[in-house]
């Protein structure tokens, strides 16, 4: 409304001055033939006239001095117009101010400075005689201030009224907007329901759309994360309360015993530090709540790094933990969220497939894909379950204590928001193989 008011009164004075220029000139116009016609006039008036009519000047040039003055003091003779004829020789005919008159111009319109007064004349030479008409600028501007009035006065009722009309066409266009506002005010956050765009004008519905969205997903977000902390809670009831029996029953068990107890309660506790520490990174991979950062990561690094660190737990469960390929690869990514991506699938892969087994990783480019895989000889997972095992909190082996159920959930969340493939398949050796593929990007030159 400020922008809309402002132009209107930025157009108002352009028009205003514009209008003042053109009138200007248009009076002028107008003035300049009124001055013609009076000199036509005053040649038809008397033709008979010449300077034997005239009576010789008998005033001495000192009194003729004070009666300019005296005249020019006068607002008498400055507002009427001054006629003067002259003969063809220069003899002054004629005067309508006795004695006075601005000097004889050269045919046309003039405007000349006398007596310190700005004159606007007309000079119309006709037979035998030089006819003269002038008038002062002051009183020319005089008249046009009164006439420039009267034609301002409708171009400030008109800005007025559309001042007016603009401020209730903008508060009309704008109603709804705050009816908008309104509903929004009384949304809750336990339910977030759309907004209604059935009387919305179609510039506004858009905005109306975009925003049903954002609720749409908020709502999506808040009743994920309400289901995040009930089954998080669940989840945590339980190890807490198996280190907390633990507790007590090393309280009360025999010096000789003691060893054995304090080892379960280390267990329970790794468990349960296990389980929060996977809740952290679930909560943190949550695509509503997170947005990744894009840098170059060398794949074949981190596949490496992960059968490195943890190769001395494969070494204590007795089972061999090996890299089959690492082919150079690059992709766009996050690198933490890559990394901890592996770190699942291998813990998964140690935890589920047994004392004894065999855990293959293998990185090769097949295209313009970087496939990860990583397999092992353990029970593996029936095919009907491979999609129910990516979501959260879901353990086939009810009975395997150590376990979170989470470990595949991140996975798949990584996967989304890499935008990568995630397949989980029969092995060659009988057990899971989980094959994730990931865009291929060019590799950075490393220095020398």
């Amino acid at each position: 409304m400020i922008w809309q008011l402002s132009a209107l009164l930025l157009t108002a004075v352009v028009v205003s001055v514009l209008t003042f220029r053109l009138a200007w000139l248009g009076f002028n116009d107008v003035r300049d033939q009124g001055l013609e016609q009076i000199a036509e006039t005053v040649l038809r008036h008397d033709p008979s006239l010449d300077a034997s009519s005239i009576p010789a000047p008998s005033l001495a040039q000192q009194d003729v001095s004070i009666l300019e003055k005296r005249w020019f003091a006068d607002d008498e003779y400055l507002n009427q117009f001054v006629s003067q004829i002259w003969n063809r020789q220069g003899q002054l005919l004629y005067s309508s101010l006795p004695e006075v008159g601005p000097p004889m111009q050269a045919p046309g319109h003039h405007i000349v400075d006398w007596h310190g007064q700005s004159w606007r004349l007309y000079t119309l030479p006709r037979a035998e005689r030089m006819v003269q008409v002038a008038v002062t600028t002051h009183i020319r501007r005089q008249h046009f201030y009164e006439l420039i009035t009267w034609l301002l006065i409708p171009l400030g009722v008109l800005v007025l009224v559309l001042g007016m009309l603009i401020h209730q066409a903008v508060l009309r266009s704008l109603r709804p907007l705050e009816n908008m506002r309104r509903e929004l005010n009384q949304h809750d956050v336990a339910g977030l329901q759309p907004l209604s765009t059935r009387e919305l004008p179609r510039e506004i519905a858009p905005l109306a759309e975009a925003l049903n969205q954002l609720l749409t997903r908020l709502d999506n977000l808040l009743v994920n994360q309400r289901q995040f902390l009930a089954d998080a809670a669940h989840e945590l009831n339980t190890p807490l309360a198996a280190v907390k029996l633990q507790a007590q029953l090393v309280r009360r068990a025999p010096e000789t015993d003691r060893v054995s107890a304090l080892d379960e309660l280390d267990r329970g506790i790794a468990r349960t530090s296990h389980l929060v520490s996977q809740l952290l990174l679930l909560a943190r991979l949550e695509p509503d709540a997170r947005q990744p950062q894009p840098s170059l990561v060398q794949l074949d690094e981190l596949v490496r790094g992960a059968v490195v660190s943890f190769a001395a737990r494969a070494t204590d469960q007795r089972i061999d933990l090996g890299l089959i390929s690492a082919d150079p690869a690059c992709v766009w990514g996050d690198g933490q969220a890559l990394r901890a991506l592996l770190d699942n699938l291998v813990d998964n892969a140690l935890r589920y497939a047994g004392e004894g087994a065999r855990v293959d990783l293998a990185l090769r480019v097949v295209g313009n894909q970087a496939v990860v895989e990583v397999m092992d000889n353990g029970p593996g997972i029936a095919p009907m379950d491979r999609e129910r095992v990516q979501e959260r909190f879901v353990r086939l082996d009810q009975g395997h204590s150590t376990g979170s159920g989470l470990g595949l959930a991140i996975v798949r969340h990584i996967t989304d928001l890499h935008r990568a493939q995630l397949e989980l398949t029969e092995a060659p050796s009988g057990g899971l193989l989980v094959r994730i593929r990931l865009a291929l990007a060019t590799c950075a030159v490393k220095p020398d």
